[in-house]
Order: C-alpha cells, then structure tokens, then sequence
C-alpha cells in the first residue's frame, strides 16, 4: 500500500473532497468538516468526492463510515465518488466501505480474498462470533509459521474489542470491523468502530471521578479497570496494548476529545480539539516471532489460556483427533488460488496439534480439479515432508476419483521436490 501523502481537503457547498492520502492522523478533519457542512450549512445530502484520493487505509475509513451512520440515523444522505485510481476504487468496492456509505449505487462485497476481510458490521452476539470465526479464519489461511498460542492470543483480543461495542458502547448500529494480512511483514492489523457513547462516557459510569477524556483514556488500558463490573473484567484494552507492545505493533484509540497512541515503545494519551463521537481502536500485531504473543497473555500475573478456535472447530470431545471438514474449508475446489490458502491453514493446524492426527474427511465434496489436487496436497507434502505428512494427516471420505487425482498430484510432487 502506498505511503499517504498529506491530506487535502476542500468543500464547495454540499460536496467535500478528499485529495491525496487519507490516513489515521487526519480522519478527524474530515469529521469536523462534515460537522460543519452538516449543523452549519444545513446541508442534508451530503457527496464524498474521493476522486483525487491517492490513498485510503482502514482505520480512517472506519471512522467515517461510522459517522455516515450515525448521520444517517438522523435523516442525512449520502453519496460517494470513487477514486479515480482503479486499484483504490476497487479497495473501496472490495472493502464494503462503497457499500456502506452508498448502499443504493454499490453492492455487498464480493471478495472472497484472506489478505483483507471486508469491513462487516456487527449488531448481535452471534453476529460478533460469526465475526471473529471469519477474522480468525483468514489469518489461518494467510500467515505461516503460526503457533496455536499466537493465534488464542490475537483471537482474545478480537473478541475483547467487538465484545466491548456489545457490552459498553450503546452504539445503536452496533460495530464496525475489518482485518488486513500484511503477509510479507507477518503482520495483522484490525480495526472496529462505532458510532457510540465512547470509553470515557462509558468509563464514568464506574468512575464518576474522571473528569478529562484523556484521563478516561489512560485508564481504559489499565488492567482491571471497567465502567460496569457486571459486564467485564476490564481487561480487554489492557490485554491488546500488552499483546501489541510484544508483537512489536502498534495500538491507537480514539473517543471523543481523547486519543491514545503506543508504537515503538512510545506510549502517549492527547487531548484533540475535534471529538470523535464513538470510539475507533486500530491494532497491529506482528505474529512473525512464534509463540511470543501467546506468552505475553498474562492477568495478576498467570499465563491465561483462552478456549481457541482450533479447539472450538477442530476438536471432537470423544475423539483424540483434529478433524477438518474440507467441504466447509474451501469455497472452490476447482481454484488453484483456493487452494493455496486451504495449504496454508491446514499446515498451520498441522503445527497446532500437538502431535495429534489431523483427519481431512472429503466426504460431500465430489470432485475437485488437478491443480486444486497439487496446490493443497502435493505442495504441502513438499512442505512439511513425506514422512510427517505420513505421520500426521489422514484423508479420508475420498470418492474414487478425487482419491486418484489427489494419489497422483502427491506422486508427481515427492518425484520432482518443488
């Protein structure tokens, strides 16, 4: 993704434009830009003219379509001019924030990738759980050399944070959430939105005694602390920073006239002149050095072991066995593309399991192509070597021919080695 250039904005009556880079650090300007031609001007139909925009990350992104929501609620339209930069039009197609800033010119998402989800919104308890099975399940298909405390890790936090909009932000859409693979750093950033009361409003339930923002924000990534006993342990901001600091990422909140940074060591809480009317949580986590961010998950002191999502889909109570459904594994069998992120998660659960038989059961899926075949079982035969492969997974529910095209795309790789 290209470095954000400074962002340039300009407003001529009911049309604001955004040239060159939107980035993290000025989404704010544009909020209270649209404030103004909103409460000021009077305008109720409001156009976002990204034409000249060169750059667009998700965490600004975020941001605004939560105040195209909450704006929304309150009678305003609003129509969206893509970037003129095919790629970047496309992200904004492919990323759903077209979608959800324009929903009547621009449809769902069709991207089936795992190097960046689609921001989904999220309004129910089994919406946020579908949410993160999703988020998880794209890293599993993405980064390489996961270890199964990594991956609880990064799993807690996303909970953490989606759960905090369901418990804590009285948010009346619900959350807003996107998740972005760098594969080549080994990095995982995520980001969730809404358009709610915020942390400090949120906070002071419990600690009327906090009377700036900024000290609500400090607070909040405090261990323990929580504006509603009932409903938390207050634990998931202070658990995401630790995981950040460890992960060598970085973590940034911002809710109302607050904002709290940590990168690199350098931990900040500022006060901002512009609110944000709801709370943003950007976070990167590098998953690069093994085990390090299943280590770092630690409360009074103790190493916590959340239940994961290998356990949760996997793991079969009376069996001592992985068992992976390749039908509910794959949308294509067909798709060499498919099939590279399938390799990818079953040798991560390969390395997550302890030992343990991994069963691939091929039962309701009839057929699948050749280069499938290879991409998923020859490459990973190469990969991990025949003898483990031997060891370790067993296919079965093979119908005769999907078990020849596989025997022989396993053949042909173990003779060449590539």
């Amino acid at each position: 993704m290209p470095r954000a250039k400074p962002l340039q904005l300009s407003r001529s009556e009911n049309v604001i434009s955004v040239a060159e880079g939107f980035s993290a650090a000025e989404h704010r300007q544009l909020l209270a830009m649209l404030h103004r031609t909103i409460t000021k001007r009077g305008f109720e139909d409001i156009v976002l003219d990204f034409t000249k925009c060169t750059a667009a990350f998700p965490g600004p992104m975020l941001a605004l379509c939560s105040e195209v929501s909450r704006r929304r609620l309150d009678g305003v339209d609003f129509d969206l001019r893509l970037p003129t930069h095919e790629w970047l039009g496309r992200m904004f197609i492919n990323s759903n924030w077209a979608r959800h800033i324009h929903p009547e010119r621009y449809p769902e998402s069709s991207y089936r990738g795992y190097v960046r989800m689609p921001m989904t919104q999220f309004e129910t308890p089994g919406q946020q759980r579908s949410l993160v099975d999703r988020m998880v399940d794209a890293i599993l298909c993405s980064q390489t050399e996961l270890s199964r405390g990594d991956l609880g890790a990064i799993e807690w936090a996303l909970n953490e944070i989606t759960d905090n909009v369901m418990n804590h932000a009285d948010s009346p859409i619900g959350g807003l959430a996107q998740l972005v693979n760098y594969k080549q750093s080994g990095r995982v950033e995520f980001v969730v939105a809404d358009p709610g009361i915020g942390i400090p409003a949120s906070l002071r339930r419990g600690r009327p005694d906090l009377r700036w923002d900024t000290e609500a924000l400090d607070q909040a990534i405090r261990e323990g602390v929580t504006g509603n006993s009932s409903l938390g342990q207050g634990n998931g901001l202070f658990g995401t920073l630790e995981l950040c600091q460890v992960g060598s990422g970085y973590l940034h909140l911002h809710s109302s006239y607050a904002r709290f940074s940590y990168r690199s060591g350098d931990q900040r809480t500022h006060s901002e002149q512009i609110p944000f009317r709801g709370t943003l949580v950007i976070a990167a986590l590098d998953v690069s050095d093994t085990d390090a961010l299943g280590e770092a998950l630690r409360f009074d002191g103790q190493r916590y072991e959340p239940l994961d999502y290998i356990e949760s889909h996997f793991e079969l109570d009376d069996s001592d066995v992985l068992h992976v459904k390749l039908a509910e594994e794959a949308d294509s069998f067909g798709a060499r593309r498919a099939g590279a992120s399938l390799r990818k998660k079953l040798r991560n659960i390969v390395e997550m399991s302890g030992g343990r038989k991994v069963v691939v059961d091929f039962s309701d899926v009839p057929l699948v192509s050749s280069s499938f075949a290879d991409e998923v079982f020859g490459k990973l035969l190469v990969e991990i070597g025949p003898l483990r492969f031997l060891q370790t997974i067993t296919l079965e529910g093979m119908s005769r021919i999907v078990s020849e095209l596989v025997d022989r795309a396993m053949r042909q790789r173990s003779r060449t080695g590539l």
